[in-house]
Formats: C-alpha cells, sequence, structure tokens
C-alpha cells in the first residue's frame, strides 16, 4: 500500500540512559521512491505481488462451509444451535436455494473474481517475465476454481470491462489450460523457502493434474494420461516426499513438511483467519487445550464416512471420539453426563442436550494449538500435497488400465497408513474413492471427487438423491443483477 513516496524512515529510539532522552521527533528521510517509479527493479516488482498472495489465503474460508454439500462432512442442528435458518440442512441435502442461499455462493465467487480483478490492475505495472508469468498462473488458478464450482463462467484477463462475456466450461478449460502452460518455462523451479506459498513449476503441474483428471467432468472428454504425465513430473522432481506420519502434514509448526506442493500460510498472531477448531471441537475442549474461548461445537464427520477407517488404520487418528479430559487428565462431563463423544450422528435434527451436542466424530486432523491466545491458530493450510499426487497417478493410471501402476502408488500411501497392502482383485473405483476419502478428509477435494465418480447426487445418511444440475452451484444472483450476460445454470431458474 502506497502514498505520494515510499519511504525508508530513520527512527529515534527512547533511550533512558543517564536521564536523558531522544525528544528531536523531526522526520528524516533517507530515501524517498516515488510511487510512479516504484516497481521498476526486478526486486521491487516481486515485493508487489506480495499482497496478491493475501487472498489465496481465503481459500479456506470459502471452501470450509461448502465441504458441508459432501458426504464427509455435517453441521447437525443440536437444539437451537446450527440451526441457522436450515441452510446447513440445505447444502447438506442439495437443496439449496439460488436466493435463500445466495450469500453461500455470492462469497466464493466475488473471492475468486476480486482477486482475478486485483491480479489484472498489477499485471499491465510489471515487466519482470517471471513475475508476470506467476501473475497469470495465480490468476488462472482463480478461473480454475471459478469453472470448478460454477461451470459456465467468466474469463477476466483484461481490466476496464465491465460486463465480461460468459463463457462455457469447455472454454474456460481451454482457456486457463493455455495460460498455465504460456507461463510455464517461465516460472521458477525453486520449491520452498522464498518460494513457499507461491505459484512455482510444480504448483502449475499440479493445478494441470487436477483439470485433466477432472477433464471429462469439465469437457467431455478423458484426459487421463496428461493427468498421469503432469503427477508424474511432480514426483519425478524429487523435491518432495513423504512424511513419516501423514499428521505431520498438518502440524501447528508445518511450514518445513516436505510434503507440501502449496499451502497459505497462517500465524495466529500475524496471519489469522484459520479456525477450523472452533468450528468443530465441543464448548467444554476449552478446558482441554486452554483455548481462550469456548468452540462452537458444530462441524463433525458423517457416522458412514468416519466408519469407513479401519482400526488399524492410522489415519483414524485425526478424530476425536471417546470420553474427553480436561488439561490435567480429568474426565469431563455435558451437563452431568461423561463427555463421551460419539461416532454416531442420529439425526439432521438432534433435540438440545448432552446426547446431541456429543454426537459425532471432530476433526483434529490439523494439530489443535494448546495454550493459544486468539482464536485462530498458526498452522499453514495445505492446498496441495503429495500424497494426492500418488493418489492421482493411481487412479488415472487405473482408468487406463494400468492396474500394476496403480498399485504401486495406492500401496505407497496404505503403508505409511498402515493398513494391508491392496490387491488387484481389491482395487476397484469405489475402493479407490474411499480410500481418497480416507487419506484427504476434511482437506476440500472430496466435492470434486464424488463428481468425477459419479457419487455426488447420490443418496447417503439424511440426504435423498438429488438432480443432476446440483453438481454445479449456482450463479449467485447478485452477479447477475450486475452483469447482464451471465445466465443462470440450468435447474435453477
Amino acid at each position: 500500500m502506497f502514498n505520494s513516496t515510499i519511504r525508508v524512515w530513520g527512527v529515534c529510539l527512547v533511550l533512558l540512559l543517564a536521564g536523558q532522552a531522544c525528544t528531536n521527533l523531526d522526520e528524516k528521510t533517507y530515501d524517498v521512491i516515488p510511487t510512479d517509479q516504484f516497481g521498476s527493479t526486478a526486486a521491487q516488482q516481486a515485493a508487489l505481488i506480495g499482497p496478491l498472495y493475501s487472498g489465496l489465503a481465503d481459500y479456506y474460508g470459502n471452501s470450509t462451509n461448502l465441504n458441508a454439500v459432501t458426504d464427509e462432512q455435517i453441521v447437525p442442528t443440536r437444539g437451537g444451535d446450527w440451526k441457522d435458518g436450515d441452510n446447513w440442512k440445505r447444502l447438506y441435502t442439495h437443496t439449496w436455494d439460488p436466493t435463500t442461499d445466495n450469500g453461500q455462493f455470492n462469497g466464493p465467487w466475488t473471492w475468486c473474481y476480486n482477486n482475478i480483478t486485483s491480479i489484472n490492475q498489477q499485471l499491465g505495472s510489471i515487466t519482470d517475465e517471471g513475475v508476470k508469468a506467476e501473475l497469470r498462473a495465480l490468476r488462472a488458478f482463480f478461473h480454475y476454481k471459478a469453472m470448478d464450482m460454477f461451470g459456465n463462467v467468466i474469463i477476466a484477463d483484461q481490466v476496464g470491462t465491465t460486463a465480461p462475456a460468459q463463457k462455457n466450461r469447455t472454454e474456460v478449460f481451454t482457456w486457463i489450460e493455455k495460460e498455465l502452460l504460456e507461463v510455464y518455462p517461465k516460472l521458477s523451479s525453486t520449491v520452498g523457502g522464498a518460494y513457499y506459498g507461491r505459484f512455482n513449476r510444480q504448483v502449475v503441474n499440479m493445478i494441470l493434474a487436477k483439470m485433466y483428471l477432472n477433464a471429462q467432468v469439465y469437457t467431455g472428454t478423458a484426459r487421463w494420461a496428461d493427468a498421469v504425465t503432469r503427477c508424474d513430473s511432480i514426483i519425478k522432481s524429487g523435491k518432495f516426499s513423504l512424511t513419516a506420519d501423514l499428521l505431520d502434514n498438518f502440524k501447528v509448526q508445518n511450514q518445513n513438511s516436505p510434503e507440501i506442493i502449496l499451502a497459505t500460510p497462517f500465524d495466529n498472531s500475524k496471519k489469522g483467519g484459520f479456525n477450523i477448531q472452533m468450528a468443530t471441537l465441543h464448548y467444554k475442549h476449552q478446558l482441554t487445550y486452554n483455548l481462550p474461548a469456548a468452540p462452537w461445537n458444530g462441524f463433525a464427520t458423517v457416522t458412514e464416512f468416519y466408519n469407513s477407517f479401519t482400526a488399524q488404520d492410522l489415519r483414524k487418528k485425526m478424530w476425536i471420539v471417546g470420553q474427553q479430559y480436561d488439561a490435567t487428565g480429568k474426565a469431563m462431563d455435558d451437563d452431568g453426563v461423561p463427555m463421551v463423544i460419539t461416532p454416531e450422528v442420529p439425526a439432521f435434527e438432534m433435540a438440545a442436550g448432552p446426547a446431541g451436542r456429543l454426537a459425532g466424530a471432530r476433526s483434529q486432523k490439523y494439530e489443535i494449538q494448546k495454550n493459544n491466545t486468539t482464536n485462530d491458530q498458526s498452522n499453514d493450510f495445505v492446498v496441495y500435497r503429495l500424497g494426492d499426487v500418488y493418489l492421482m497417478r493411481g487412479e488415472a493410471n487405473f482408468r487406463l488400465g494400468k492396474v500394476a501402476d496403480a498399485l504401486a502408488d495406492f500401496n505407497i500411501i496404505r503403508k505409511r497408513a498402515g493398513v494391508p497392502d491392496y490387491t488387484a482383485a481389491q482395487l476397484t473405483l469405489d475402493e479407490i474413492l474411499a480410500e481418497r476419502g480416507r487419506e484427504l478428509a476434511w482437506e476440500y477435494h472430496r466435492r470434486q471427487d464424488l463428481i468425477r465418480f459419479g457419487q455426488f447426487t447420490k443418496a447417503w445418511r439424511f440426504k435423498p438423491a438429488s438432480e443432476a444440475y446440483r453438481t454445479l452451484f449456482p450463479i449467485p444472483k447478485d452477479q447477475i443483477s450486475l452483469n447482464p450476460n451471465l445466465k443462470q445454470n440450468p435447474g435453477y431458474n
């Protein structure tokens, strides 16, 4: 953020030495760079992109609520708690309404396009080819997220177009692919360090792999071999490795994980906004972790999803169930009833009282920050990681008929989880979807996976079968009002 000049100030330190203090507060300017001259060097241009990445941190906030449309996350009504006009129920049962629930979808839409607009405004002043390529890749990512959620969207690659034309999903896919392939050679191959949380070649490989894995959904044409090629590029680069324990990727201080391909940095005092523990933990877990406020006792996992983990699966540690204790080890109760978190969610709408408050396994996949001073945690949010790459390559190879190659990739992941290797007879599409669920639970890939496997509109607990058009979210009515070129997705009119 710049005023008329960018200054390096001489700071007068207040010293109380020998009865003397610095009292001359006249401003002394050691360097002045006029605004219209800042950005003329590569280093200055690189500094300009920092604020543009701040929007990426909102990936978490714009994904966590919409994960409630899947079979891995449920936000049940507990008495009067989380009733919220039944919006959580409508999301979960796929009965959302484009008018009533406009805000649920307008937030993710504006997240994508506000960030795209900010990037476009900055791109014109960037001359360094590497920085420009990085910003174009970031812009393509936001288009990819919009395309995934809403289908027929806007390609916003210019400044000043007040009512850009709406494109069909195939056109948007083609434009994103072209953008990413064009910038790829100009991007840095550096991973970590100054490039932690930034777009480099491996991040672009990951986006392309995701696009190709879902190409049949997006365009009607499968691209399995292309997905394998991009996954190969990531794995064979040698720049990433699996952690010994899956949950090491989600520790409070997870920035040095060798498995993370892209994360958005958070810090409980410097960059807030990551608070999944508040949404999922029971009120009295405040005493377990010595938190500054009582959590909200909302998000849980669906009973059948929890039950898909075998007892020996080390990944099952990501769930909180059973008797709960305070920080001293004393067993806690809820209104006189032992505080035992149960995996069973008996109904979507439960009566007030301990039974409803204690229903549903809670997530501790992201390590809960003990003795925290704020409601925000310091875990960096993981967008992409190597474990997913092995699963994607395995799935794509399986769909290509290369079962031996697929088995090798899936069994790498299963070994870490402490569960037996798959045999060729055990590896089916249904099992691949289930394994992706166990490995990637609450990492916000589930909606995309369910759609790709043809499971999103099928019935599951408390949810009837839903219409095919629900695989896309409605174009927000606010946006249709602003842009007459936007037409609502079929089924929502």
